[in-house]
């Protein structure tokens, strides 16, 4: 159980939140904010989607249950130019239902130097990640909720910032793990080395 205010829930051992137990005297606080009307109408979906099909659907299939709960009909599809086949493939299932909105991140072809920004390669002519540019295009076109594919880590913050209309993501970028993140912590040997211990 929490001591304090500041939220330490990850080192917490009994979890007795499960059981009904307030650690942080903040319920009556926190009911409040399922009030907004934006926020209720996506817990709502949510709550029903997790009620309904709870360990039977992958999470491409769990988005696209909770765009139906939604009502959504335009959706919008953020991808890395670096999976851009499984875009078209993610875009093809998705049309199925929605009429799909998708934006590379490399659209408007910026480049970074002109933002004095780091290269990969020696490159001078390197396109940047337009993550701001994606949002703002997704905007433009009035989606109803946006799917994140791939981002650069710190890319979909960016994105997420900037869209007007609610961020889910399908994948997560971890060009290490095959998009996996999850593999580092359940891979001793990554932990290790993420830990500093020796392998």
């Amino acid at each position: 159980m929490q001591n304090d205010t500041v939220p330490q829930c990850a080192r917490c051992q009994t979890k007795q939140c499960r059981q009904g137990a307030d650690c942080f005297g903040q319920a009556d606080n926190h009911r409040a904010l399922y009030e907004d009307a934006d926020v209720n109408k996506l817990h709502r979906a949510a709550s029903a989607i997790e009620a309904r099909h709870y360990g039977r659907q992958t999470r491409l299939g769990e988005i696209v249950l909770f765009a139906r709960e939604l009502g959504c009909r335009r959706i919008g599809l953020a991808f890395c130019i670096g999976l851009a086949e499984e875009a078209a493939l993610i875009d093809e299932i998705l049309s199925q239902d929605f009429e799909v909105v998708s934006v590379c991140c490399k659209a408007c072809a910026l480049e970074k130097h002109a933002f004095g920004l780091e290269t990969i390669s020696s490159n001078e002519h390197e396109i940047m990640c337009n993550p701001a540019g994606q949002a703002d295009l997704l905007n433009q076109a009035n989606t109803e909720l946006n799917i994140l594919c791939g981002l650069c880590v710190g890319h979909d913050a960016i994105l997420t910032k900037a869209s007007r209309a609610p961020v889910t993501t399908l994948i997560a970028k971890d060009r290490v793990l095959a998009h996996n993140p999850a593999g580092a912590v359940y891979c001793r040997y990554v932990r290790k080395t993420l830990r500093n211990e020796t392998p």
